[in-house]
Parts: C-alpha cells; sequence; structure tokens
C-alpha cells in the first residue's frame, strides 16, 4: 500500500502572529482537518507552505498539495545514528556533515541538483541524495531510513527567500512527520521573533512555531553570526587591498565558528533533557563592524580602505526598491541588513547552555584566535609562494 502524507499536522489549533507594534506581519494558520487528531500516514496528503505578500503584510498559510511517496512498512527500525542533513553544502551545513562523520553517524545529505556535483562530501563519505524543497514531491524519497534531520538550508540569494525557507521548510516537516522521523534540529536566527518586519526573520519564528506544533521531537538552535563570514567579508579584501564595505551603526554580533556549531548540535542531539528545548549559541563576546575591522589590519599587518555606508541610505534604497514588483526580494534582503546594522546587540549569555551540554567555555574558538589562526596560515602560504616564484623567476 502506499503512503499518503497528512493534510494537516496531527496537532489542532491556529496561530496567528501578529505584532500590533509593525507595519509588516507575517501570519501563519493550519485548519485542521476534523480527521486530523487522529493522525494516520496510510491515506492522506502532504501540505506546503502558501505565502501571500500584501502591500502591508506578508502571510505564511500551510495548505493542502496531494504528492505520492514511497513504500515504506509503518514501525520499520532505523539506527539512531542515521541522518540527514539539509543544506548540506553550505557554511554551516557542511561543518555538520564533518562532525557528524567525525562522530561515526551514517550521513546522508539532500542537495539540489546542480552543474557541479557535492563530490566533496562524497569523499568525505556521506552520501548524496538529490531533491529540492520547493519541489516537495521529491523529498520523501530521501527520508526512507532517516532517524534524524538536521535542517540547515536557506535560500539562494537570487531566490524567493520564501520559497524554499517557508514553503520548502513546511513540506519538509510534514513529510518528516508522515514518515516517523525521530528528531528534528532546526537552525533559525537570534531574535527572529523580535522583528517581523524582517520576512527572513518573521519565517524563520513561524517556522518554529510550525515545528513545535508539529508533534516531532525537535531541538531548534538560534544562531548570532558565523565566523567563516568575516573572512570573505573583511580578511580577504584588506589583504588584497579592495574596499572593505562598513556601517555607521554600533551593531554588536556575537560570532561563533560554524565547527563549534557543529560540535555544540551533536551534543545537544545525544542529550535527551534537551528534547523540545529553543537554544541560542552565541560566541564568547560581541563585535562591532569597526572593532573586527582594526582586528583584521592588526593581523593582516596593513590598513583597511573601508568604505562607509550610511544606516540612512540602507534605508532608502529598501523604499525605493519597494516600487518595484521584481525587487521585492531584494528589498527583503536590505530589510534585514538594515536589522543587522541598526543599534542592535546579536548575543545571548551562554552560560546556562554551557552547563547543560557540559561544554567548558574555554573550549569554545574565540574570533581573536579563528582570525589569527587564518592570517598566520594565508600569510605564510603567500610567504612560501613569493618564495617558490623567486626561485623559478628566469633572467636572460
Amino acid at each position: 500500500m502506499a503512503l499518503r502524507l497528512p493534510t494537516q499536522l496531527a496537532t489542532p489549533g491556529k496561530f496567528h502572529h501578529h505584532h500590533h507594534h509593525s507595519k509588516t506581519s507575517l501570519s501563519w494558520k493550519r485548519t485542521i482537518a476534523p480527521d486530523a487528531a487522529h493522525f494516520s500516514p496510510l491515506s492522506s496528503s502532504t501540505s506546503t507552505g502558501r505565502c501571500n505578500v500584501g502591500p502591508t503584510r506578508v502571510m505564511c498559510t500551510a495548505e493542502a498539495e496531494t504528492v505520492g511517496v514511497v513504500n515504506l512498512a509503518p514501525g520499520t527500525p532505523v539506527r539512531p545514528t542515521s541522518i540527514l542533513v539539509v543544506g548540506a553544502t553550505g557554511t554551516l551545513g557542511r561543518q555538520v556533515v564533518r562532525r557528524a562523520l567525525d562522530d561515526g553517524y551514517e550521513v546522508r545529505c539532500l542537495v539540489r541538483p546542480r552543474p557541479a556535483p557535492a563530490d566533496f562530501l562524497r569523499d568525505w563519505g556521506a552520501i548524496v541524495v538529490n531533491a529540492d524543497l520547493s519541489k516537495p514531491e521529491t523529498i520523501p524519497a530521501t527520508l526512507v531510513g532517516i532517524h534524524t534531520i538536521i535542517d540547515c538550508a536557506t535560500g539562494r540569494p537570487e531566490e524567493p527567500i520564501r520559497k524554499v525557507d517557508w514553503e520548502g521548510k513546511v513540506a519538509l516537516i510534514q513529510c518528516a512527520k508522515a514518515m516517523g522521523i525521530q528528531k528534528y534540529v532546526f537552525f533559525s536566527i537570534h531574535n527572529c521573533d523580535k522583528h517581523p518586519e524582517v520576512p527572513l526573520m518573521e519565517i524563520k519564528y513561524c517556522t518554529e512555531k510550525f515545528l513545535q506544533d508539529s508533534g516531532l521531537n525537535h531541538i531548534i538552535i538560534r544562531l548570532c553570526g558565523f565566523m567563516q563570514g568575516l573572512i570573505g567579508q573583511y580578511a580577504v579584501p584588506i589583504l588584497e587591498e579592495k574596499s572593505v564595505w562598513g556601517t555607521d551603526a554600533a551593531t554588536r554580533i556575537a560570532y561563533m565558528d560554524t565547527q563549534d556549531i557543529a560540535r555544540l548540535t551533536f551534543i545537544a542531539l545525544r542529550n535527551e533533557e534537551i528534547n523540545g528545548k529553543l537554544l541560542t549559541f552565541a560566541g564568547p563576546r560581541a563585535w562591532t563592524t569597526q572593532e573586527v575591522i582594526t582586528l583584521c589590519e592588526r593581523l593582516a599587518g596593513q590598513d583597511a580602505n573601508v568604505t562607509t555606508v550610511p544606516v540612512s541610505v540602507l534605508r532608502l534604497t529598501r523604499q525605493v526598491t519597494r516600487f518595484f514588483e521584481w525587487t521585492n526580494d531584494v528589498a527583503d534582503r536590505l530589510t534585514f541588513a538594515e536589522v543587522l546594522t541598526s543599534d542592535i546587540v546579536f548575543s545571548a549569555p551562554m552560560n546556562e547552555t554551557y552547563k547543560l551540554l557540559g561544554v567548558d567555555v574555554k573550549d569554545v574558538v574565540t574570533l581573536e584566535k579563528y582570525l589569527q589562526d587564518y592570517f598566520t596560515n594565508i600569510l605564510k602560504k603567500l610567504k612560501d609562494l613569493k618564495a617558490q616564484s623567486k626561485q623559478t623567476d628566469i633572467y636572460f
């Protein structure tokens, strides 16, 4: 008998997320079918997120759409070490894969079909399966034999935020529920519940609620920022004597090494007391843009060519792009950038989290140590290349 995915989640009720102080709000609601409380994966359908953009708000609604899935005997046992990493080629996803393999997990990576295959994941020892969150019918086959999903995925910059981050995640969570996935780890954004004016953050918050109401065992981890992102943004341009873009805001972000994020994630995954919890991972210290640039200048041994963009320009750019329908997603991302460049601290106390996970703060990499290691390695390589170049010079 072919399995059918459920029309709605088993948990009855509706959720409306409205912020009356905001001009833009996202509303998520679920209309539960009369028989949904008696969850049966043998005869139902799946829902995918539908997101409608109006002039004053964004509204995401889970609606039904029927798709077929593979045959799977109910109760088929799966190994607790069998995991699926979604978004495995990203900055965080690849570190999650590496850590999982190092810890002895059997890793399957959900990767969208792409011109350049993700061969590095296979080389590491992972299994790569092709699927696309924006095409729900491709998801179920990837979940067969999986115990835990670790969701690191987010949409590409060139595609609508809602396509993957809302519609795709709704489909994935529904499929996970239907196919008996034992645990779902979801990475979100710190303070996403406080910024309904930013579509990506509002969608992350609604996805959190969707997952919490799904009945799945889950862990939600909110993140502040990745240290890895600072390499391309500041370190490389300084070394190449190119312009470094900054703002005049005093925003402070507690960047964290994605290797530490992956390590702490698996510690949390193995701790049954953390099931159903919402954690925030933040680095040891929150940094302003200028502090990061100054640190990079010192470690690189050269000054940066800094181009400062006032926050007021970001606000104006967002308002202008709203006039054109085809730039809505650009405007959405500029809104997110504006939040990150306002006078806000993206950080959280970690003492209780470290205690819960049994982690020593001394084992968490600081930004100084991370960037020092990077500059030490890259400057040594540049020095070696320069020496080799001199040795191979031919003079006539």
